[in-house]
């Protein structure tokens, strides 16, 4: 039974078939945690900001409620977009990673599980984009070539 799976499907655990689905991978990943962060969260920050309302709802730093929210914003929406694009994938993910670690740890570190759950599952996601990269499908995978 097993011999029969692996002569049918044994092609797709070649290794040039798994490092395609590696980066397929990889992009939705970039994209997924990218898109919802960026516009779930970064898009209503950066309006705010944009609209010159620099109230925010936590400090949990301790440095001011304007500056923790233009350190949101940038994490959030700015480096969600680079993310998306695959473009300093690992840079890009060190301030989404101390971002949901503060939200995780310090903004939600008292309430129940199901209030901390989203940032512990983005920050697993950008966790592993820091070990991975991005893969074949990025800005970075471009310019590397060259």
């Amino acid at each position: 039974m097993v011999g029969k799976v692996t002569q049918k499907w044994g092609g797709w655990l070649t290794e040039s078939r798994a490092s395609l689905a590696t980066s397929l991978g990889l992009l939705t990943l970039r994209l997924a945690l990218g898109l919802f962060m960026a516009g779930l969260h970064g898009w209503a920050k950066l309006t705010k900001v944009a609209n010159g309302d620099m109230s925010f709802v936590k400090n949990p730093l301790g440095v001011g409620e304007a500056p923790s929210l233009v350190l949101a914003t940038f994490a959030e929406f700015g480096c969600s977009i680079l993310l998306v694009l695959g473009l300093f994938t690992r840079l890009a993910c060190i301030p989404l990673i101390v971002t949901m670690a503060v939200a995780a740890f310090l903004v939600h570190g008292n309430d129940p599980w199901s209030a901390k759950e989203l940032a512990y599952i983005y920050l697993a996601g950008y966790i592993t984009l820091l070990l991975t990269g991005p893969g074949r499908f990025s800005v970075d995978a471009l310019i590397m070539k060259r």
